[in-house]
């Protein structure tokens, strides 16, 4: 079982840059999942579609052992700040959550060892649960495009929203995340709503 997870934990380390905690965790949440699964890490499953709940190493080793990406649409990131994963197999339209179990780390001087040698059973809590994705949020080539009345850009797989009439991307509706320097503006368009 070691050599199993060393071997993982080798590809997450070269998508990753180095070992820590998080990185060791991750390898073995998604591990646990995909045995949960019936699921062979080392093959490719064209049908399976994650989610991982955090932005931090977990991810990166998530990535690595489950072979799925944003970029390929089927690793989906939903911000909830916790080291936990679902795995949704598309085929058996099963789905599981990989969470940390009791960890007993009181104590434990090497914590990356502990999460290399610890049992699947004190280390991961697998829940059996139910996910909906949507047409929109498949894998595969986009569903819709649709130009934004405001800032002209091309927005994809319904992710538009209308007001007043106006197809406008989430960024121009809501605020961005960033702040042009210098706004451009699109021929005919009076303003932005703000």
């Amino acid at each position: 079982m070691k050599e199993e997870i060393e071997k993982h934990l080798a590809r997450a380390k070269e998508l990753h840059g180095d070992v820590c905690p998080g990185l060791v965790l991750g390898t073995r949440l998604a591990l646990v999942a995909m045995k949960s699964l019936g699921l062979n890490p080392d093959a490719h499953h064209r049908d399976l579609i994650v989610f991982v709940e955090i932005d931090r190493c977990m991810t990166d080793a998530v990535q690595a052992v489950t072979g799925c990406s944003l970029g390929h649409r089927n690793l989906k990131y939903v911000d909830y700040g916790k080291f936990a994963t679902v795995l949704f197999d598309g085929k058996s339209r099963r789905a599981v959550r990989a969470s940390p179990g009791r960890r007993r780390t009181e104590g434990v001087v090497d914590i990356v060892n502990y999460y290399l040698t610890a049992p699947d059973d004190e280390l991961v809590r697998i829940e059996d649960v139910e996910v909906c994705v949507g047409e929109d949020d498949l894998p595969g080539k986009p569903q819709s495009k649709v130009l934004c009345d405001f800032c002209g850009e091309i927005i994809m797989d319904k992710r538009e929203v209308y007001v007043g009439g106006d197809t406008i991307c989430r960024a121009c509706a809501d605020g961005a995340y960033y702040r042009l320097k210098h706004r451009r503006r699109r021929a005919g368009v009076v303003g932005i709503p703000r």
